[in-house]
């Protein structure tokens, strides 16, 4: 699996850096880069404001903090929001390691995120797309038909042997608290934790030929399966390897191509494997839904009660709807953090 890995301790050493990661990259990656290939952005990839360095406080120890996001040109402005986030709202940014999972190879993305953020601990791991080739089944809302969408699947089968726990985090979301009390949930044995939600209709989830199947609707015997949002999930890696879940939510993609028993992408499976049987988290490590449904977007609010994860689930991103100058007021709140260059309604430089 060809990855990268990246931790300058200097500005003074940002050129330098710069000149060599292009050229491990080159072998990592199998792709040919010439000199100078990188050194604009291409057109469709936006351009960033350099983030500022963040240190880590005094009481801080050497214990590593885990983030796996994906990695898509489509969704980089979101991604830099949410990193920023995070590194500004951290008490020990410095022990934060990202691990960020691509389907394809575009040096001006890894281009963006060293010039953006310089200090910042990271590698990058190719998720090779054809993995899910023809387990992916066509749901209501195009984007979540993408392969890299089902990454997480395979998360513990790419990030290095080392990792034993990972907090997964979707590109849309902002964090406005320390990370780090999310890391230090405690799972309690189980393999993922994440908040859930058990006054939703779990049975809209499914098809009505699943309820009716009298062997697929025995998935959640012995269970009590609430919804919960896979945009944010802590995850005991080694468990998780152990128990082999992604052969288990494999399976419910097969069975999915063959009986149409769910409608929403990558969820449905993990549901149908986990859901009972995690560890709650605080709901306000997930104020979900803010992008509004799959189907529209509209605008919705913000849920009552504390907020340390703020979420824009659903077809609504905030950028989008900011930059059409037709914005939710939530989508206010995500703007602080976006370090888009030309952006006019985020922090002035």
């Amino acid at each position: 699996m060809a990855s990268y890995s990246s931790s300058f301790p200097a500005p003074a050493q940002h050129l330098i850096g710069l000149l060599s990661f292009l050229l491990v990259l080159n072998a990592a990656a199998a792709a040919t880069i010439r000199l100078g290939v990188i050194l604009k952005p291409a057109p469709d990839v936006p351009s960033f404001r350099e983030a500022p360095a963040f240190r880590n406080g005094d009481a801080c120890n050497a214990e590593k903090i885990h983030i796996a996001m994906t990695l898509d040109s489509n969704y980089l402005r979101g991604t830099m929001a949410a990193v920023f986030s995070i590194l500004q709202h951290s008490t020990c940014p410095e022990n934060i390691e990202f691990h960020f999972l691509w389907a394809r190879f575009k040096p001006e993305v890894l281009f963006s995120i060293k010039t953006t953020f310089p200090y910042l601990k990271f590698q990058i791991y190719r998720f090779d797309s054809s993995r899910v080739r023809g387990k992916i089944s066509k749901s209501i809302r195009q984007a979540l038909d993408q392969p890299l969408n089902y990454a997480r699947i395979y998360l513990a089968d790419i990030i290095p042997s080392y990792v034993n726990r990972v907090i997964y985090l979707d590109s849309d979301l902002v964090v406005v608290d320390d990370i780090a009390k999310l890391w230090e949930v405690d799972l309690e044995g189980k393999v993922v934790a994440a908040p859930e939600y058990c006054h939703a209709n779990f049975t809209n989830y499914f098809t009505d030929l699943f309820w009716t199947d009298a062997v697929l609707s025995r998935a959640f015997e012995g269970r009590n399966p609430c919804y919960f949002n896979t945009g944010v999930m802590i995850v005991d890696v080694e468990k998780w390897r152990e128990g082999d879940y992604t052969r288990q939510v494999e399976r419910w993609m097969d069975v999915q191509k063959q009986k149409r028993i769910y409608h929403l992408g990558s969820l449905p499976p993990f549901l149908l494997v986990l859901a009972g049987d995690i560890k709650a988290v605080d709901h306000r490590w997930n104020q979900h839904g803010l992008g509004g449904d799959n189907l529209e977007g509209k605008c919705r609010s913000l849920h009552p009660g504390p907020i340390s994860l703020l979420h824009w689930s659903g077809k609504g991103k905030p950028w989008l709807r900011l930059d059409s100058r037709k914005p939710c007021t939530v989508d206010h709140l995500w703007a602080p953090y976006d370090l888009y260059r030309s952006s006019t309604h985020s922090l002035e430089e």
